[in-house]
């Protein structure tokens, strides 16, 4: 488990930057969660692809990688200000253009041990405030599989408007697959106190 600080905390869980020395744990999750990943994404599930996904999310700085962390003890467990505490998830800002579009399209999976839990929820509305503030971003958006219901939900609960259709738009699992275009403002964010 890595040392890194947090970024943001919520109350059951804090998100931090992705380091390489995260790779045991991120790739055991991968493994484990794959039933449920499949088939929306395949994250690294052994230490060649991570070591290459996550330095991408380091070096690029038109990604921003983030781990969502469920935070030990819930509320009153993580006393130190680290990041530490099991993986629940991660969600990554790719895209990124800055001037006057300033926006990043989102990708994000949880992992099985922490589905259905409320924990990717708390930690979208933390990449989010963050995004909108110390990234300075203005827009982020989310293209998702018409049926792929748990990452509509997120969205939806997190405030995103649905703008779009997109046919053929992603190769994934061997395909081009459709995908539903959702996006958020910092406005929207702001008016919906996510």
């Amino acid at each position: 488990m890595s040392e890194t600080h947090c970024l943001a905390e919520g109350r059951r869980t804090a998100i931090r930057p992705y380091t390489r020395a995260d790779a045991e744990e991120f790739t055991t999750r991968a493994r484990e969660s794959r039933d449920m990943h499949s088939p929306w994404l395949f994250p690294p599930d052994d230490a060649r692809a991570y070591a290459a996904y996550a330095g991408r999310l380091i070096e690029d700085p038109t990604k921003a990688g983030f781990l969502v962390c469920e935070r030990e003890g819930g509320e009153s467990g993580a006393g130190e200000g680290g990041a530490g505490d099991r993986i629940a998830g991660f969600i990554n800002i790719n895209n990124i253009v800055g001037g006057a579009f300033r926006c990043g399209a989102l990708g994000y999976g949880a992992f099985a041990h922490a589905a259905g839990r409320g924990l990717m929820s708390e930690g979208l509305g933390l990449v989010l405030r963050y995004a909108f503030g110390p990234l300075g971003l203005h827009r982020l958006e989310a293209n998702i599989q018409p049926a792929n219901e748990g990452s509509l939900a997120l969205v939806e609960r997190a405030g995103f408007r649905l703008e779009g259709f997109s046919p053929d738009f992603l190769f994934i699992d061997g395909a081009w697959r459709d995908h539903e275009r959702w996006a958020i403002t910092a406005e929207m964010l702001s008016q919906d106190g996510v």
